[in-house]
């Protein structure tokens, strides 16, 4: 027991392990990404629809708008939260999950932010045609986009960015 809290507390540890800590990571970027998207989609760009659970749950007023509208709305407040969500996971992935000082560090943190971009405009593009052609809820592609992230992100993190 005492092994496996110290793989928690110290940035060595086992594959598994290693999974484990980026999800809890990777949970916080999240619950970054998804106050930043959704303050945004209701007070900046409105992205969000009358239908939405979150529009019920909370009795927010949107405005009517088209779903074209909303598509690119939802791109933009995805754009927005991925510059703090990013920047809260590279913080905690160099800190707590990976090793850094495989590339320098610019080179590192160019790095990370181009395989999230990748896996961003992957999940972004998902959420836009479930909005545009599926008629879908902002948050519904919103859940859709970050699943597609999480996949890409990790490969990408650990075999490109930080040492092995």
């Amino acid at each position: 027991m005492k092994h496996l809290l110290k793989q928690f507390t110290q940035r060595e540890a086992n594959v598994h392990i290693q999974f484990i800590k980026y999800a809890i990571a990777g949970g916080i970027a999240t619950a970054v990404d998804m106050v930043t998207f959704s303050l945004c989609a209701w007070l900046l760009l409105p992205a969000l629809s009358e239908n939405e659970w979150i529009v019920k749950l909370f009795h927010i007023q949107v405005p009517v708008m088209s779903d074209q509208v909303r598509a690119w709305h939802f791109v933009a407040c995805t754009a927005i939260a991925f510059c703090f969500s990013n920047t809260t996971a590279y913080i905690i992935d160099v800190l707590w999950v990976f090793h850094p000082g495989r590339h320098s560090r610019l080179k590192e943190f160019l790095l990370f932010f181009g395989v999230s971009l990748t896996s961003t405009f992957v999940g972004t593009g998902l959420g836009w045609m479930l909005i545009r052609w599926m008629g879908w809820g902002a948050a519904m592609s919103y859940i859709a986009k970050v699943g597609a992230a999480l996949a890409i992100n990790y490969a990408g993190r650990k075999f490109f960015v930080f040492q092995r």
